[in-house]
């Protein structure tokens, strides 16, 4: 039997490969990973063609090489490689080795003379090697046993094809090399000697380099353009020529402690490839692995009888005394676990399938209402068994633990059951626990917490268009899946209030935080926002009239038709056509169309990236919110009801979506018309009511600087005063100007802006914004106290905190790479600030929720975006709210500054803010 042929990858080529020729990819933090994913697609499919085969994936080590020291020069002219492209060597080195694949880092040489040498060891032997590069060099290393494959082209070089190829054979591709040099290594050559004439030179004198320099006088004969002159050319170059040789040579006896047979794949680590591709957010690949995971775990159960699925009692309930038995169960437990099934993921439509429930691990059950297929067997009766139900889920003192609970409450309420006493939520204690460690949903958290694969959607019900929902999936399947939901819900319980409750501060910010929030935001989901469809719809037209008018602007300007939308043609008008200058390139090397590229160019007064900007902010506004915003409306309750997530963004700050109205503009008369169609009922306002300049606030009581203290307690406009400061004139001749560039330099500062970032922000030189930096800190140096105060605390814990004791970890902080633990530290600096105004913000929707419930008043919370909540409110009781209102929002948090709040009135929301 033939042996399989080593497999040698050239990691470091295709790292830089990918880097370059991939589109940018990054995770929900900013952090590249495109070319990590590049390379680990190739790596994966070369797996699938050779998988019996040795495999090696071989990179540059640190440090220098010999042929630093034979040409000093050598590389010289590579840029530095680009911090996006260092930070993603540490998680693809790890990536490869949790997939079991041998690394190879030898110092003192290049991976391609590892390559080499494994090479021609192999091919000794009489073993088939295959190389996996993208470098032509690799070209001379090609022999009746060594193939080269280039994965991201296709190719394949042989003897044949690296003729075919390069115009001579792989015993010359070093002369040929040495001749025409290598622009990207900087390997000299002979100037003015390319491919053509490198492969005549070759062709026509037999004996490589050394015969060719042996033979000079024959040189003028050959049938190559400049012939005549290229002799003494190349006797001016002789040094230079045998040099590059030397630098092209790649090394075939390097000492390497490694033989063939250690080049065997070893097993995948799954639990720490599941833990890099979470990291690094390879969605479809987590996926994959979380599916083997389970799989690996039934298999395990069926052969030893040992899982928690095998240990698992699961019951699904169709018969009454069954159901009087658990209830009478439930009714004499402490607490027990409780989820809904339903038709939809959205809240305010789905329709109740059925409930499960666990009293004690590894017991649970199941009661189908709702299914309805062919041959469906007999139910029990939904409204009696919701009737029995109803005093159980509507007790406070009997203490229920959901996963997500927020959607079973809004769910539940669709049938008359206002869920009381949900004391726990396992989504929201992993999210306190740890914001950023895992996904929050119950798969990730078995995964992570338990140690083990769950059922999935998917598995039971198909995916894509043919997806079944839950009331079409059958009972004898929907049951151990649902009864299983109830019992992992326990199991993460116990494991996660064991570690939330080893840190009290965490333990408060869940108890006192973020369970009593789950029902304020239910009932803000379920009383929705009431939309002006007619008045969206007009809009929807005038920004299509405007958009056509844009269109036919950057038409004349461009002096033909174009579509704007297209990046390609964008790039051939802005570029080739209008010779715009190019600031910046795509990672394939095309001039850039990015967002910040055109501002710069409109900045500079070219006219079309000003049309083009336009364009694509009122595309955005009809796409996403005119055109949309209609179709969003609840037929049954006429209104838009967003979902709000708690366990999503890394601060504590909350997100929504369907519609997203965390990101609806306020700074342009086309956006403040959004907020217009956001209308009160007939008979009502809307009472919107915002934190002014909370997070400086926090700056100024978490820094404890004399100069802020001092603004904030005198009711001092901040901006003015630090204007004053940073200026050097009095506070009464502060400008409107220098009033602005001090709210970029107080704003910015806490969001870790560079002095390269305030001066384009302010229009001023680097030199000059530099001194405004530092300027400010001398004013304020209780800011710049708590600033390198913060990088430290920091650095030597892993994480730091809000006033209330929620915490961010930040696993950058000490990361080598430069960029990244910098972007770790700003974010350091700017989460107690963003996460304390985020917990204030939750603190009084509490209060304010808990206010309105005990007053009866006609009044009700229907928006909170960023630091601002809207009521609607009965048009007779708007002031006697206001006046409670914003009190009970001052008194959110005791800071050593007032917390101001702001409130207006309107019939809509544009005019309320």
């Amino acid at each position: 039997m033939s042996q399989t042929p080593l497999v040698l990858v050239d990691g470091s080529s295709y790292l830089y490969r990918a880097f370059h020729a991939l589109p940018p990819l990054t995770t929900s933090t900013g952090k590249p990973t495109g070319a990590v994913k590049g390379v680990l697609n190739m790596l994966l499919s070369l797996r699938r063609q050779y998988p019996e085969s040795p495999f090696a994936v071989v990179f540059d080590a640190k440090g220098p090489t010999f042929r630093d020291e034979l040409f000093a020069e050598y590389k010289s002219h590579r840029p530095p490689m680009p911090d996006d492209l260092r930070g993603q060597i540490e998680p693809l080195h790890a990536s490869v080795r949790a997939l079991g694949l041998p690394l190879l880092c030898v110092e003192g040489v290049e991976a391609d003379d590892v390559i080499g040498t494994l090479a021609r060891q192999c091919a000794a032997l009489g073993r088939d090697v295959v190389i996996s590069t993208g470098d032509k060099d690799m070209a001379q290393l090609v022999c009746p046993h060594v193939t080269l494959v280039n994965t991201m082209t296709g190719s394949v070089y042989d003897i044949e094809g690296v003729r075919t190829k390069f115009g001579v054979g792989p015993e010359l591709i070093i002369d040929f090399l040495a001749l025409m040099g290598d622009k990207v290594d900087n390997i000299p050559g002979v100037p003015g000697v390319g491919e053509k004439t490198a492969c005549g030179l070759l062709n026509g004198i037999p004996g490589g380099l050394k015969g060719l320099y042996d033979n000079l006088d024959q040189v003028a004969a050959l049938p190559i353009r400049g012939a005549k002159s290229l002799g003494a050319k190349l006797e001016e170059h002789r040094e230079a020529a045998f040099m590059s040789y030397e630098l092209a040579t790649i090394k075939i006896d390097v000492p390497l402690d490694v033989q063939v047979a250690d080049l065997m794949p070893g097993e995948p680590h799954r639990e720490a490839l599941i833990a890099l591709y979470r990291e690094l957010e390879f969605k479809q690949w987590l996926d994959e692995l979380l599916r083997e995971a389970k799989a690996a775990e039934r298999d395990e159960a069926s052969a030893e009888g040992a899982s928690i699925q095998a240990e698992a009692e699961y019951e699904t309930i169709l018969e009454q005394a069954d159901l009087d038995r658990w209830l009478a169960q439930l009714q004499g437990a402490d607490c027990f676990a409780f989820d809904t099934e339903t038709t939809s993921i959205d809240a305010q439509k789905a329709q109740l399938v059925g409930l499960s429930f666990a009293v004690e691990t590894g017991k649970a059950a199941y009661v189908p209402l709702g299914h309805s297929y062919m041959g469906v067997p007999q139910q029990l009766d939904r409204d009696s068994v919701l009737s029995a139900f109803k005093p159980l889920l509507e007790d406070e003192k009997r203490a229920k633990i959901c996963q997500h609970g927020k959607y079973d409450m809004n769910v539940l309420m669709h049938y008359g059951i206002e869920m009381r006493g949900m004391q726990y939520d396992t989504m929201l204690e992993s999210y306190v626990l740890d914001a950023t460690a895992t996904r929050h949903d119950m798969d990730s958290l078995a995964l992570k917490y338990l140690g083990r694969g769950t059922i999935r959607f998917e598995d039971i019900a198909g995916k894509g268009a043919k997806q079944l929902s839950f009331d079409q999936i059958a009972i004898e399947q929907a049951g151990p899946y649902a009864a299983e939901d109830a019992d992992i819900t326990l199991r993460l319980h116990q494991t996660l209030l064991d570690k939330l409750s080893a840190t009290p501060s965490l333990r408060k910010v869940l108890d006192e935080i973020e369970m009593p929030l789950v029902p304020v935001l239910a009932r803000i989901e379920r009383n929705g926002a009431l939309v002006d469809a007619k008045l969206l719809g007009q809009q929807s037209v005038e920004l299509g009239e405007k958009l056509v008018a844009l269109e036919r602007e950057a038409y004349e300007i461009a002096g033909e038709e174009f579509n704007l939308g297209s990046p390609k043609q964008l790039c051939a008008i802005l570029y080739d056509k209008l010779g715009c200058p190019v600031l910046s390139k795509t990672a394939g090397g095309q001039p850039s169309t990015a967002e910040s590229v055109l501002a710069e160019l409109a900045e500079r007064d070219y006219p079309l990236p000003k049309v083009i900007m336009q364009h694509r902010s009122l595309s955005k506004l009809k796409g996403t919110y005119t055109d949309k915003l209609p179709q969003q409306i609840n037929p049954r309750t006429g209104r838009i009801h967003t979902s709000y997530h708690q366990a999503v963004t890394a601060t504590g700050r909350l997100s929504s979506s369907d519609p997203n109205l965390q990101n609806i503009p306020i700074r342009t008369a086309e956006g403040r018309r959004i907020r217009q169609a956001f209308v009160a009922a007939p008979g009502y306002k809307l009472l919107a009511a915002d934190y002014s300049q909370i997070e400086l606030r926090i700056m100024a009581h978490l820094a404890q600087d004399e100069g802020l203290l001092h603004a904030f307690q005198n009711n001092v406009d901040v901006h003015r005063a630090t204007a004053a400061e940073v200026f050097g004139v009095p506070l009464d001749e502060v400008t409107s100007d220098m009033r602005r560039s001090a709210k970029a330099i107080n704003f910015g500062l806490i969001y870790g802006m560079s002095a390269f970032g305030l001066a384009k922000q302010i229009d001023v030189g680097r030199k000059e914004a530099q001194e405004y930096i530092d300027r400010y800190f001398a004013r304020y140096p209780g800011v710049l106290a708590y600033m390198e105060r913060t990088r430290t605390q920091a650095a030597e814990q892993g994480y730091v905190e809000t006033l209330f004791g929620r915490r961010l970890y930040l696993p950058e902080i000490n990361s080598k790479n430069g960029a990244m633990r910098k972007g770790a530290e700003r974010t350091a600096i700017n989460a107690p600030m963003q996460g304390t105004a985020a917990d204030i913000i939750k603190r009084a929707m509490i209060a304010v929720d808990t206010w309105l419930q005990e007053s009866g008043l006609d009044a009700r919370i229907i928006l909170q975006v960023h630091d601002e909540l809207v009521l609607e409110v009965r048009e007779e009781l708007v002031e006697q709210v206001r006046e409670v209102l914003c009190p009970l929002m001052s008194q959110a948090a005791e800071l050593d500054v007032p917390l101001l709040v702001e409130a207006g009135v309107g019939n809509n929301w544009d005019e309320a803010h």
